[in-house]
């Protein structure tokens, strides 16, 4: 099996090295060795069991928060390392862990996994959400060591398809077959781990840890230093768009536009998801005649032949988005009034703001859900139902306060999940 998955991978290695190198130019340097492609990671000393936590991106690995706690405190003896396939992903691991072992996923290549194997020598795999490798999968299982899905979920329209394709079939059966265990975030998930192969005794529900990640707090560590830095003027109201995607920023500022006929004293503050997408969107405030204040610079950037152009506030650091959310008036998370499946509603609903989400929300689509009907986030289908839902709740401040109070008790409803995964992951250790 290993010999046949390396082939597919080099047959497509050599098909597609042009655009990996093409894509690495573009993005530049991520500070990532090389060798780590290849899993020559960082050694770790092998007296103690270790628990190896792996999570795709930014969001799989602020959710990883809560269940490190969880294990250190009812296994304080145990080694966690912790790994990402993404940039943003392994900044954050490194930020929130910076005492322990973290490292980039290498390709899946079966020599590759077997050499990570033998320098971090886990005891146990924890893969967060959806992110399974075949080679991983087939090599940890060949050496004992058991791989688990915490917070799992699949998407019915792109994972439960792309699986089902008649030559990824047998790969995904045999791959979801070899699992030890998943922890499904909702029955819908689960049932669909089990259409893939994952053995039904196999297959708990327990919800999300993203709702234990969530943290409940009316303010924000730094959010003052970022509101002077910034020359947020908090006496006057602050929509705040996180998140936001290609294609949305355009449509929010037409949004934007319209409020501030109504609403003079409304600020707008705009946080792309990509790092790389910061330059593309702050040229695209200038163009529609905004003044942009950048975060990273603190100096605005004036559009030609506009006399006292309103600013627009560019979130263009890494790791604030959270004190944005903190100062907001009105939440709009992002990549969901575009097809990009949506982005994470939970950190919005802990700091009781009230939220706007468009109607593509695949990614959260339980937890948008449950805010919904608990009263805590509103759904618009459209740009022009934005402006007129955010103009709404900026005119009715007790509105915006009932909303945030319905999301945050909608979330403290939901905890628990981090406790009974990491009670599964404790019983399969040794």
């Amino acid at each position: 099996m290993t010999i046949l998955l390396d082939l597919i991978y080099g047959f497509a290695l050599l098909l597609g090295w042009w655009f990996l190198l093409y894509r690495r130019w573009q993005r530049g340097p991520s500070g990532v060795p090389l060798r780590e492609y290849f899993g020559r990671v960082p050694s770790r000393p092998v007296s103690a069991r270790c628990v190896w936590i792996h999570g795709v991106s930014l969001g799989e690995m602020n959710a990883t928060r809560t269940l490190v706690g969880e294990l250190r405190r009812r296994s304080p003896d145990t080694v966690i390392v912790l790994s990402s396939t993404t940039r943003t992903g392994l900044d954050q691991a490194r930020r929130l862990y910076p005492h322990l072992i973290t490292f980039r996923f290498p390709l899946d290549f079966s020599f590759a996994i077997r050499t990570l194997l033998g320098r971090i020598r886990p005891t146990i795999i924890v893969l967060m959400e959806l992110e399974v490798w075949p080679n991983l999968i087939e090599v940890a299982t060949a050496a004992g060591i058991p791989v688990v899905i915490a917070n799992g979920r699949v998407t019915a329209e792109k994972s439960v398809r792309r699986f089902n394709w008649p030559v990824v079939r047998w790969f995904a059966r045999r791959m979801f077959g070899q699992l030890r265990w998943v922890g499904a975030q909702d029955a819908t998930y689960a049932a669909r781990f089990v259409e893939l192969g994952v053995p039904p005794q196999r297959v708990t529900v327990t919800g999300s840890v993203k709702y234990d990640a969530a943290e409940v707090a009316d303010r924000i560590e730094g959010q003052e230093e970022l509101v002077q830095a910034m020359g947020l003027d908090l006496s006057r109201p602050l929509w705040v768009c996180g998140s936001t995607g290609p294609g949305e920023e355009a449509l929010i500022l037409d949004a934007y536009a319209k409020l501030t006929a109504a609403l003079p004293d409304l600020q707008l503050a705009l946080i792309p998801r990509k790092p790389e997408r910061f330059d593309e969107v702050a040229a695209l405030i200038v163009q529609r005649g905004f003044a942009c204040l950048r975060r990273s610079t603190g100096t605005p950037t004036l559009p030609a032949g506009v006399e006292e152009p309103r600013p627009v506030y560019l979130g263009d650091s890494m790791g604030e988005l959270r004190k944005f959310y903190a100062v907001a008036t009105v939440v709009f998370v992002g990549r969901s009034l575009v097809p990009l499946g949506g982005s994470d509603v939970m950190e919005v609903a802990g700091l009781a703001k009230p939220m706007l989400v468009g109607p593509h929300t695949a990614n959260f689509a339980e937890a948008v859900d449950l805010l919904v009907h608990g009263g805590g986030c509103r759904r618009v289908a459209s740009a022009d139902e934005l402006a007129e839902a955010a103009g709404e709740l900026l005119r009715h401040p007790e509105q915006c306060a009932r909303m945030g109070h319905a999301a945050r008790a909608t979330i403290v409803r939901r905890r628990g999940a981090t406790a009974a995964t990491a009670e599964r992951i404790l019983a399969l250790l040794p």
